[in-house]
């Protein structure tokens, strides 16, 4: 005996007003909906307003009798608009070499008029069952996408010895096997992502997907879809169902970076999903329950947000069980050999160049100056000196870009545009401390914009 409302929405198109009466009264009992249409060519419009679980198509409608062309031709237009649908073909004429045809086009299955009430309960019932495995399928090659991308992150394990890291990594020994949520505090470039991948991989849930979101990067119209998902046809754009990133991160961990850049909109739809540990995609009326560990990560002062009422309170409360604060590089200074090293001879091996070795006098130079943009500007630049260099031991003038005072050197006389852009670019990032959105801001740019110029002068 099957489950009431187990058989979810339900959508029968057929020219007999009595079959999609019976039908109607049959599944009704069963499903979560039950619409009927006798005119076919209201099929474009019902899918592009509605998604079903599984639709019910007749064969034959006034115009042709008995050859199946125009069931097949709507079928067609169904499996055009939504490949995953599951279409039930139904006909008072069928035999197997139409059953054959209508199979091998893309319908689920086929039955016949007059039918037999549990052999149509049943075969809905199972298509649906099949739809079920198409979602499931999906989901699984999407968090196997995640995944081999987090294996493919470079430089997964964090690099120090100062007093400062060790504190880092014997917190991140403790929260790992716990589920608490842990908020990341530092300075652009400080490696919090590395932080949180490190938390993932010795926690119970290493096996299961890491999910990192740049929640900065994130507009405010697609947020709900990015991170709770949608339907099929509840908005404009939305062609297809989409599985958001809760859940996606379903048993997994969640990264949520660059938190403190939500509007005071998004962090109240953010806190009730923490809340209640429920989403619900656009367009649906039914809630998910999702398992995370929460991770979150900020370069901004949420203390300081929350007191001017930019950050709410409780949101705070939410995320922080647990706060692990990653010093700037330049409060570190006694690690910068062992992250030069690391960098050095791994793009010595990415671009194929003998082994090299910093200088004594280079290792100076690097601790001396201030590094802004923190390990990443490092990385950055022991890579570009490895593509400039000609030797197998670097020098401080293989770092020409830097001085001791942490000025770029460049000429501030100069009228060429490049160079101008270039030093105004620098000033901006020095202003700020590395800390790319207000950067982005002080010039007038989009964070993609400043990103494009950075790489454009290889900074």
């Amino acid at each position: 005996m099957l489950v009431e409302k187990e058989l979810g929405k339900i959508l029968i198109i057929d020219d007999d007003e009595d079959v999609l009466l019976a039908a109607k009264l049959l599944l009704k009992r069963h499903a979560h909906e039950v619409l009927i249409e006798k005119n076919p060519k209201k099929i474009p419009f019902l899918l592009n307003n509605d998604s079903y679980d599984v639709i019910l198509l007749d064969m034959n409608f006034s115009t042709d009798i008995t050859s199946g062309k125009e069931g097949f031709y709507w079928l067609n237009q169904i499996l055009e608009k939504d490949p995953s649908a599951v279409v039930i073909l139904i006909t008072a004429f069928g035999d197997v070499e139409m059953a054959v045809k209508a199979l091998k086009q893309g319908a689920t299955d086929f039955v016949l008029k007059p039918w037999q009430n549990e052999k149509l309960v049943a075969t809905i019932s199972s298509a649906l069952r099949l739809k079920n495995s198409y979602k499931e399928v999906d989901k699984l090659k999407q968090e196997k996408k995640q995944l081999v991308e987090g294996l493919n992150q470079p430089f997964k394990e964090m690099i120090g010895e100062s007093t400062a890291m060790r504190n880092v990594f014997s917190i991140i020994d403790k929260v790992a096997q716990t589920d608490a949520n842990v908020l990341i505090l530092g300075e652009n470039g400080t490696g919090k992502e590395l932080v949180a991948r490190a938390i993932h991989r010795r926690s119970n849930r290493r096996d299961s997907v890491f999910i990192g979101v740049d929640m900065g990067a994130i507009t405010e119209t697609l947020f709900e879809s990015e991170l709770f998902g949608h339907k099929k046809g509840s908005f404009t754009d939305a062609r297809e169902d989409r599985v958001g990133r809760f859940e996606l991160a379903n048993s997994g961990t969640l990264f949520l970076d660059e938190l403190g850049n939500l509007s005071h909109p998004l962090q109240s739809k953010l806190l009730t999903a923490l809340q209640n540990r429920q989403i619900t995609r656009i367009g649906s009326n039914t809630s998910l329950s999702v398992d995370i560990r929460l991770i979150c990560a900020t370069n901004m002062p949420l203390y300081d947000m929350v007191k001017d009422n930019s950050f709410r309170q409780d949101l705070l409360y939410r995320i922080n069980t647990v706060e692990i604060y990653l010093p700037a590089l330049r409060e570190r200074v006694e690690d910068i050999p062992l992250l030069g090293e690391h960098f050095l001879q791994s793009y010595c091996t990415k671009y194929r160049k003998p082994s090299a070795k910093l200088s004594s006098a280079t290792i100076k130079k690097l601790q001396e100056y201030p590094w802004p943009g923190n390990v990443r500007e490092l990385q950055h630049g022991i890579e570009r000196a490895v593509i400039m260099s000609e030797s197998n031991i670097l020098t401080p003038d293989d770092f020409f870009f830097l001085n001791a005072q942490g000025e770029k050197t460049t000429n501030s006389d100069s009228f060429n545009l490049e160079e101008v852009e270039k030093n105004l670019i620098q000033k901006a990032i020095q202003k700020s401390s590395g800390n790319i959105s207000k950067a982005a801001k002080e010039l007038g740019l989009t964070r993609a914009s400043l990103y494009r110029r950075l790489e454009k002068h290889g900074l």
